[in-house]
């Protein structure tokens, strides 16, 4: 069976570090020919294993640069949305401006692309979308909820776009890591304001979230998964990365709301 089910293209976004950069060099060597893009990435087009990787800067909070990135690539089969950061804070306290940013990359940078490049899938028999959601999409993380929610909007559109776009030959998929080991956790965006009576449980929420991804495992697991998306035809709608966090998924989905929230609240705030 021919494993280039959808084509030996594909576009990474956020593919300067972790994740993105991990699933884009993993693609490469596989023998695809990989558009890595970022807002910070060097432009290079390097052979890799049995493929090639070029990149180039795209930021994919800007019309203007996704449509100039549009022009750079002839054709096209995948979609691997991994652009994204994270902003920490009480809900209270983080306002409308840092929570618009946070939906500006994390959401609205996928619809972006997505409204742009979709158009160069559908002219192929078939093709991928994949999106790198989050397991905070399942739960509400305390003192995350900007983050949670932008991943969680993420699921609903990939779903409902996977319904629409079927007839076109468009396969869309989500991966949800769990706790992962990369630049991600340093580059988040703390939003702590000391008189707030909520700094306290707000700086140990975060420990607990940056102790645990220091610890997670690091991003080939989650390229790993994405590769077995791309070689699938059929693809499952959502795929969570690892052993710990599927027993995990299993339990969301049995368990009460009520005792969830109790769970998360005892692991997060004490």
């Amino acid at each position: 069976m021919n494993r280039f089910a959808y084509g030996r293209t594909a576009l990474v976004t956020g593919a300067g570090s972790g994740i993105g950069k991990a699933i884009a060099e993993t693609l490469a060597i596989r023998g695809y020919h990989v558009y890595g893009v970022s807002r910070s990435i060097c432009e290079s087009d390097t052979a890799m294993g049995e493929g090639r990787l070029t990149t180039f800067r795209m930021d994919v909070g800007s019309d203007e640069s996704v449509r100039a990135a549009y022009d750079r690539i002839p054709s096209l089969g995948i979609i691997i949305h991994c652009a994204g950061f994270g902003i920490s804070g009480a809900a209270e306290i983080v306002g409308p401006d840092d929570a618009c940013r946070q939906m500006s990359t994390n959401y609205l940078g996928v619809i972006r692309v997505d409204g742009v490049f979709l158009e160069k899938l559908r002219r192929n028999p078939r093709s991928l979308v994949v999106a790198i959601s989050s397991f905070a999409s399942l739960v509400p993380i305390p003192f995350q909820s900007h983050y949670s929610s932008s991943k969680a909007a993420l699921e609903m559109y990939m779903l409902s776009l996977g319904m629409e776009a079927a007839r076109f030959g468009v396969h869309t998929a989500m991966v949800l890591p769990g706790d992962t080991s990369t630049g991600f956790t340093a580059g988040r965006c703390k939003i702590e304001d000391p008189q707030s009576p909520y700094c306290g449980m707000e700086r140990r929420a975060v420990a607990v979230m940056e102790r645990d991804e220091m610890n997670g495992s690091g991003p080939e697991g989650v390229a790993r998964a994405v590769l077995k998306i791309v070689e699938s035809r059929h693809p499952r709608p959502r795929t969570i990365v690892g052993l710990k966090y599927r027993f995990l998924g299993f339990l969301v989905r049995i368990l009460p709301d009520r005792a969830k929230l109790f769970v998360l609240s005892r692991i997060y705030i004490g």
